[in-house]
């Protein structure tokens, strides 16, 4: 499971030109799922992007949690971060997870997460052709792979 976690200071968006989920101060991240990822997957990536201290403090330290700066999260699954592009210039998707396994560890990972925060986490719709419009923050990204823990 791979997570893109990008600080920002608003994010959202839109399907059909309607805004379905938007945030102000907190993180955007991308999430995708591979076909070899588990509940286990999910609890330990969302563990660390809810820990993640990468706010400043009042010395301009990155030392602040989402949970300290009462920060939102906007969640958007997104299948290309699986890809492969070891040959050739075409993207390969293989080892993506199906839908009837990724769509319930997104579910799970909606869940946990909005336990870890403790409040509700606006959302994407998954498979869905979205636009994501965001301003980050810093800039600050954080890429997280649950295979690459150690």
């Amino acid at each position: 499971m791979i997570a893109v976690v990008q600080r920002v200071s608003e994010a959202s968006v839109r399907i059909n030109k309607a805004i379905i989920g938007q945030i102000g101060i907190g993180f955007m991240v991308l999430l995708g799922i591979s076909e070899d990822d588990t509940e286990e997957d999910v609890f330990w990536i969302i563990k660390k992007i809810v820990g993640l201290r990468i706010f400043s403090d009042l010395n301009d330290k990155l030392n602040l949690d989402l949970a300290q700066v009462d920060g939102n999260v906007l969640l958007i699954s997104q299948f290309s971060l699986q890809a492969s592009t070891k040959k050739g210039n075409r993207p390969s998707f293989i080892t993506a997870a199906r839908p009837e396994q990724a769509i319930p560890l997104y579910e799970k990972a909606i869940q946990v997460l909005n336990d870890g925060i403790g409040k509700k986490i606006e959302t994407g719709v998954f498979g869905a052709d979205m636009k994501v419009s965001l301003i980050n923050d810093g800039p600050m990204t954080i890429i997280l792979d649950s295979k690459n823990k150690v």
